[in-house]
């Protein structure tokens, strides 16, 4: 590995490189998505990235910390849209699957419907931190010279078994570089940012993304989802019980409890002109997307929804004291979204675990990556694969 360098130097900065490689990932190939195997979700279309930065001005920003033997964390920027979102806010609203979880700046979305920063995603005990960060970046953006209140919103999922999450890693300028890297087109999937140390059914879990597009007769919006998955259950996809064929399921002696509980943090993001109330309908959906997959919401498990709407017409002007909402999506329109909401939560989780690979970290634990070999075996054994070939011919619009 040496024989070409002709310094002491090249070598001492090498070696960190392959200590890092050995005791982070066990394996640096390319592991594919849902998509990539013949495995399709639901009746809609994905848009172009198959992620939530196919809502038209959405960013994603991630920064992945591993360093040294149990460092594995990181952080993961959502950005509703390029301006100052302080000054122009938008509608959102959170859903609550199971509590157990620190989401800061839920009561305010609550209360006043609208969210006025980033929303971050990070671990358990680093929260208060990531939100200290977000107030500091939020008071530096030109025009809000005279902020006096700023309520930033900051999801997590406890990383403790492969994290050294005592050690409270993710600094000030990891959040910051987070949302200054934030973009849009593909979104980087498996251990990374906020993923980078979380477990989901036994395997290594992490950053999933996926989107689904209405046709127009049904408004043309697109629905995107991001989730850091960190939870329990029995894992199955697109109806095949593969938690059980693998003999990787809870309450069974050879199955840790490290990982029965967890959390999944989701936001949903869409174009589609909505309001607080019609949002929190949204984000209960993406729940149902999450139970496909195997989710019970465990005592230990906290399961938020985050859902925002960006479309211009219904963003919030900081000092208008009035504001013409303009057309917004009636009741009766919503089921599409909600489907199309339950499907991309669902494919999501997947994108998260295929994605991500085998990882060592924390006083040696390990865990590894889901056997996309034998996946492929189960689904195929439950005719599982390849199900948009049997759809009807879409409707032209």
């Amino acid at each position: 590995m040496f024989v070409y360098l002709n310094s002491a130097i090249k070598i001492f900065t090498i070696i960190p490189l392959a200590i890092f490689l050995l005791c982070g990932m066990a394996g640096n190939e390319k592991r594919p998505r849902a998509r990539d195997i013949g495995l399709v979700t639901g009746i809609f279309p994905p848009g172009r990235y198959n992620a939530i930065t196919d809502v038209p001005d959405v960013l994603v920003g991630q920064v992945t910390l591993i360093k040294g033997d149990d460092i594995r964390t990181g952080v993961t920027a959502i950005l509703p849209h390029k301006g100052n979102i302080y000054q122009e806010k938008v509608p959102a609203a959170v859903y609550v699957g199971n509590g157990f979880g620190k989401l800061t700046g839920f009561t305010q979305i609550e209360e006043l419907g609208e969210i006025e920063t980033p929303i971050l995603l990070t671990n358990t005990l680093n929260v208060p931190r990531v939100a200290d960060a977000v107030i500091d970046y939020i008071l530096s953006l030109p025009g809000n010279e005279n902020a006096l209140s700023i309520n930033p919103v900051v999801g997590e999922t406890n990383d403790g078994w492969l994290n050294n999450i005592r050690s409270r890693a993710v600094k000030k300028e990891d959040v910051l570089k987070a949302i200054e890297k934030a973009k849009s087109g593909p979104v980087e999937e498996g251990a990374v940012g906020a993923g980078t140390g979380t477990i989901c059914y036994g395997f290594k879990g992490g950053i999933g993304t996926s989107s689904r597009v209405l046709p127009k007769s049904l408004g043309g919006y697109t629905v995107g989802v991001l989730v850091q998955t960190n939870f329990g259950g029995v894992l199955r996809i697109n109806g095949a019980p593969v938690g059980r064929e693998l003999g990787m399921f809870p309450y069974q002696r050879k199955v840790a409890d490290s990982w029965r509980h967890g959390s999944c943090m989701i936001v949903v993001a869409t174009d589609a002109p909505l309001l607080h109330r019609n949002l929190k309908r949204l984000a209960k959906r993406a729940v149902l997307g999450l139970a496909r997959t195997g989710s019970y919401m465990s005592n230990g498990s906290g399961d938020y929804v985050i859902a925002f709407s960006n479309a211009p017409s219904v963003r919030i002007k900081r000092n208008e004291r009035a504001y013409n909402v303009g057309t917004v999506v009636g009741n009766r329109m919503m089921s599409a979204l909600f489907l199309a909401v339950v499907e991309a939560t669902e494919e999501a989780v997947y994108n998260s675990l295929f994605k991500a690979q085998t990882m060592v970290g924390f006083e040696g634990h390990k865990v590894e990556a889901l056997p996309i070999d034998k996946v492929i075996e189960i689904l195929k054994k439950y005719n599982a694969l390849n199900w948009d070939k049997n759809l009807p011919s879409a409707e032209k619009d």
